[in-house]
């Protein structure tokens, strides 16, 4: 069966406040509620104050809420959540259960939530507790049996492994093994959204290499005395480019200690805008496919033996600059929800 579910907050608002359109018909088209947004909000208010919970729940993402709202208000009979932008306990689940008891209200049935990193096993396990625990509290029937779907690169091995650890998974999301012969090398990618309307926008995970570097970028590659490329680093739009002969840092993007001074003998900008994005936007055509191949070809040569060994290559280096390091942070902490103890 195919379906659709709501992916890393695709949404430009930064609270549900924010959401223009706020009313929605009831399933029977009997009634209005002219506010859908209050409504969610009351739901996740007792969800944060529920005696059973003790306390789970603090605050919660306002940006993720508006996005889990928007998308209730033009899918309620198909609110299918994907629940890791964030953080999954702390503010997926409640803004899911906030909003899918909300569409109860008007007597729709939400479709589920999906996990997409993290250890799935554990996750749905969690998921299930809360789901039960406010079926019971707050008397909503079938509420307990809230569909939960695992993707994240899913094949047989990974399903063996949770079925043996014991999970509370309902359905699989399984796309790269289906469609593609995995004894062959296959590339897995998906676009992220770092920036919309000027605002910048971060995926946050437990995986780390899930979570996704904000705002718009310029990008360049710093080749060292001998000819090789050393790094490409990353930059803010406005920052200024890296100059030949000057030190610049290149920071990891998460891992604070990992840094190093470089000073390139040569610097080359790597992206070049072909399409704006708008109507008729194209600024020059795209070169024949075979002189793009060639140009992969020639860059690939242009790298340092032992990276492009085939036992145990070195890592090649991709790097962002200070400042921009600093944003990233400053943004991570900002999206974060933050835990309460009691």
């Amino acid at each position: 069966m195919l379906s659709y579910s709501l992916s890393h907050l695709y949404n430009d608002l930064q609270s549900p406040d924010e959401i223009i359109d706020k009313s929605l018909r009831s399933s029977d088209s009997q009634s209005t509620c002219e506010d859908f947004v209050s409504l969610a909000q009351t739901w996740l208010s007792k969800i944060q104050w529920s005696n059973s919970l003790n306390g789970t729940f603090g605050e919660t993402n306002q940006s993720e809420l508006a996005a889990f709202t928007s998308y209730a208000l033009a899918f309620p009979d198909n609110f299918l959540a994907l629940v890791d932008t964030y953080d999954v306990m702390r503010s997926g689940i409640p803004n899911y259960c906030a909003v899918a008891l909300a569409l109860n209200d008007l007597g729709y049935k939400a479709a589920g939530i999906r996990l997409d990193s993290g250890d799935l096993a554990y996750l749905s396990g969690e998921a299930r507790k809360i789901f039960r625990t406010i079926e019971k509290e707050f008397g909503v029937p079938g509420f307990g049996k809230t569909n939960i779907t695992a993707s994240n690169d899913l094949n047989e091995e990974t399903l063996d492994a949770l079925n043996k650890q014991g999970h509370e998974v309902d359905s699989f999301g399984i796309g790269t093994y289906v469609v593609t012969c995995y004894a062959q090398a296959a590339l897995g990618c998906v676009f992220k959204l770092v920036e919309i309307n000027n605002q910048p926008r971060i995926k946050l995970s437990e995986d780390v290499t899930k979570v996704s570097i904000p705002c718009k970028k310029r990008s360049y590659r710093l080749y060292g005395k001998e000819g090789y490329p050393l790094v490409d680093i990353m930059t803010g739009e406005n920052e200024p480019p890296p100059k030949v002969g000057e030190r610049i840092l290149c920071r990891h993007p998460f891992n604070e200690s990992k840094r190093a001074y470089v000073v390139p003998q040569r610097v080359e900008e790597l992206m070049k805008c072909f399409w704006s994005g708008s109507p008729g936007g194209i600024r020059e055509d795209l070169p024949p496919l075979r002189d793009i191949r060639d140009r992969c070809i020639t860059q690939l040569r242009k790298m340092r033996p032992d990276h492009m060994r085939r036992l145990n290559p070195t890592p090649y280096k991709v790097s962002v600059s200070a400042k921009l390091y600093e944003f990233i942070h400053f943004l991570w902490l900002n999206e974060a929800p933050v835990g309460e103890l009691q």
